[in-house]
C-alpha cells in the first residue's frame, strides 16, 4: 500500500481525532451487540431464581441512570451492590453507572466499578466488557503499561477482534507502529467484513502507512 496523499491523511487525522473522543462508546456499543443475545438468555435463566428485592434494586438504578445523575445512580448501585453484590444484577449495574461516571469526567469512580467487575463479576463477558472499557480509560490517561496488562488477558474468541484493535491503539500510541500494524491486522481477521467498525479499524492501521 503507498503513502497515503495529503487529502487520505486529513481524513485519517480526522478520524483519529474523532476515535480519540469516541473509542470507549464504540466499543460499549459493540461489545453489547456481542452480549446482547447471550445476555437475554442469561437473564431469562436466572430471574426465576433472583431475590426480588435485588430486582427491584436493579430497576431503580436503570431508572436513575435515565435522570443523568451521578450521585443518584451510584447510591442506586450502592444499596444494590451493598446487600446483593454476589447477584447478576451488581456487576450489570456497576457497568450502568460507569457510563454516566465518565459522562461527568469522574473516572477515578469509573475505573474503581470497573476493577470491581473484572473482580467480582461471575461471567466472562461481563468481565471483558469490563477489561475492554478499563483500558479504553487508561489509553486516555497514557497509562500504556496498565491498559497492556489488561488488554494480554485471555479472553473469549469472539472479543479477539476488539482486544486486539484497542491492544493497537495502544502500541500506535506509544509509537509502536509495526506492532501496531500487527494488531491492526489481527483485529481485521476476526471482525466481520460488513461491519462499519472493521472500516475504522481499516482506516487506523492505513494510516500507519506501508504494511509490511
Amino acid at each position: 500500500m503507498s503513502t497515503l496523499d495529503l487529502q487520505e491523511q486529513e481524513q485519517v487525522e480526522a478520524l483519529k481525532s474523532w476515535w480519540k473522543e469516541n473509542s470507549k462508546w464504540v466499543v460499549g456499543l459493540v461489545v453489547v451487540g456481542l452480549l446482547g443475545f447471550s445476555g437475554m438468555q442469561y437473564w431469562k435463566k436466572h430471574q426465576a431464581t433472583q431475590a426480588s428485592e435485588a430486582s427491584k434494586l436493579f430497576a431503580e438504578v436503570q431508572k436513575q441512570t435515565t435522570t443523568n445523575d451521578p450521585k443518584r445512580v451510584n447510591d442506586a448501585v450502592a444499596a444494590l451492590v451493598g446487600r446483593f453484590g454476589g447477584s447478576a444484577y451488581a456487576p450489570r449495574a456497576q457497568l450502568l453507572a460507569v457510563q454516566v461516571n465518565v459522562q461527568a469526567k469522574d473516572m477515578v469512580l469509573a475505573k474503581t466499578q470497573l476493577q470491581w467487575v473484572i473482580e467480582h463479576a461471575d461471567e466472562t463477558g461481563l468481565q471483558d466488557t469490563a477489561r475492554l472499557k478499563l483500558a479504553s480509560i487508561l489509553l486516555d490517561e497514557k497509562q500504556f503499561d496498565e491498559a497492556l496488562k489488561l488488554l494480554n488477558a485471555t479472553h473469549p474468541e469472539a472479543f479477539t477482534g476488539l482486544y486486539a484493535d484497542l491492544k493497537g491503539d495502544v502500541l500506535s500510541a506509544q509509537g509502536k507502529r509495526e506492532d501496531a500494524k500487527t494488531e491492526y491486522k489481527q483485529a481485521l481477521a476476526k471482525i466481520d467484513e460488513k461491519s462499519m467498525y472493521r472500516n475504522l479499524v481499516q482506516l487506523k492501521l492505513d494510516g500507519l502507512g506501508d504494511v509490511k
